[in-house]
């Protein structure tokens, strides 16, 4: 087997996350976040493809129709919130959906606030394991929970969350060991290709993003016997309140993106 295809042994039956999050935040000049991410999941596991839910604010998101939540969405407050599982040597059998916490973030108008909520919320109830990206323009802000959390301010720049931590910042599980190491080589590789080239826009950026999210070559594009890379998102919420969302309902190595169109002027 293939590194795309071992990978499923260890990820399987996880839930409403992805596995690879890709978030330029404060790059680009009137688009402070953007965002290209895969989701990878069992394949009987039911979802639907994103869609403005909820309102005040309203919320863009797919939908994952086995617990409800979501792994990726953004809001019309310029809120955006995505999830993925966090790898550990402990085991920990969660009261309610991860991705319901995606949901949560994104009924707050900023990213403190819905911080300071899933805090709230990790006080009251169990949770499985995840690392949950929150972020607006004016902060980007990272939460790992491994039975405690940790919180970190993200600065400006290209970042990459993977199941054993983000950018330079990794913890691989001994019981993962080999599937972590391949993990945070593909981290580094993603995340030293996206890095902005001289003069690149927002558009291009993206391309270039979904064009690595479906390479082999990187590791992030998984297929396996029963489970795989479901769908892929690529997102920019600019600061004048636009937003464009690109979703790939399937695997990015063979799947277009297709532009989601929830509203007039904004999607």
């Amino acid at each position: 087997m293939d590194r795309c295809v071992r990978w499923y042994i260890y990820s399987r039956g996880h839930g409403s996350t992805v596995c690879t999050l890709v978030v330029a935040w404060r790059v680009f000049e009137g688009t402070p976040i953007a965002v290209a991410a895969n989701r990878d999941e069992a394949t009987g596991r039911p979802s639907s493809s994103p869609s403005a839910t909820d309102s005040d604010p309203t919320v863009v998101a797919p939908r994952d129709e086995e617990a409800g939540g979501t792994w990726i969405g953004y809001n019309e407050a310029g809120v955006l919130a995505a999830i993925t599982n966090r790898w550990t040597d402990g085991d920990r059998e969660g009261e309610r959906s991860r991705g319901l916490l995606v949901r949560d973030a994104l009924a707050e108008e900023s990213a403190e606030a819905a911080v300071r909520r899933i805090e709230r919320e990790l006080a009251a109830r169990e949770y499985d394991f995840f690392n949950l990206l929150v972020c607006d323009a004016e902060a980007a802000i990272l939460l790992e929970w491994d039975g405690r959390l940790r919180v970190s301010i993200l600065e400006p720049g290209v970042h990459v969350v993977m199941n054993v931590g983000y950018d330079d910042t990794f913890d691989v599980p001994a019981r993962r060991r080999e599937a972590g190491e391949r993990q945070v080589e593909s981290a580094r590789l993603v995340r030293t290709a996206l890095q902005p080239e001289p003069g690149e826009t927002v558009e291009a950026w993206l391309d270039r993003a979904g064009e690595v999210l479906g390479d082999h070559e990187y590791g992030v594009c998984v297929h396996g016997d029963g489970f795989g890379t479901r769908s892929s998102s690529l997102i920019a919420l600019a600061e004048d309140g636009r937003a464009t969302y690109r979703f790939a309902d399937g695997a990015p190595c063979r799947t277009e993106y297709e532009a989601v169109e929830v509203v007039d002027g904004w999607s």
